[in-house]
């Protein structure tokens, strides 16, 4: 025959035991922060010179998603190179919305499709560019 065993004869009890145990926990790891904050203090890590936001270095070069943006600021001024590219994703999402009758003729989308093949090739080709340079 199997006994009985009530649950709360093998349960831990929350109050003394959970608590001290999370209470020493936080004290380690509190000691440890102490312990990296003073070796911190007496052997600091050397600061280099502050970051210039208008001189960007020669060798630093941005992922490639923002390859072709980082070619349209080198070659534009600095506002206009970055004021281009919000001003045409404006336009592109409001796009829908200023255009909304149905296409009734061919040259329009033989129109658009030029376009939009146009574009692609010049953000390719920006973006080929950026890696390259």
């Amino acid at each position: 025959m199997t006994e009985n065993i009530s649950p709360e004869e093998n349960a831990i009890p929350f109050y003394p035991d959970h608590v001290t145990n999370e209470a020493k926990v936080a004290m380690w790891f509190g000691v440890g922060l102490i312990i990296i904050g003073i070796i911190g203090l007496f052997n600091p890590v050397g600061l280099q010179p502050p970051a210039d936001p208008l001189n960007t270095p020669a060798h630093v070069k941005p992922e490639w998603y923002f390859l072709a943006l980082y070619q349209i600021i080198k070659f534009l001024p600095k506002t206009t190179g970055a004021v281009l590219p919000v001003i045409f994703a404006g336009v592109v999402l409001i796009w829908p919305f200023l255009d909304n009758k149905p296409d009734k003729s061919k040259k329009t989308t033989r129109v658009r499709f030029i376009v939009i093949s146009v574009l692609m090739v010049v953000l390719i080709a920006l973006t080929v560019w950026g890696e390259v340079s």
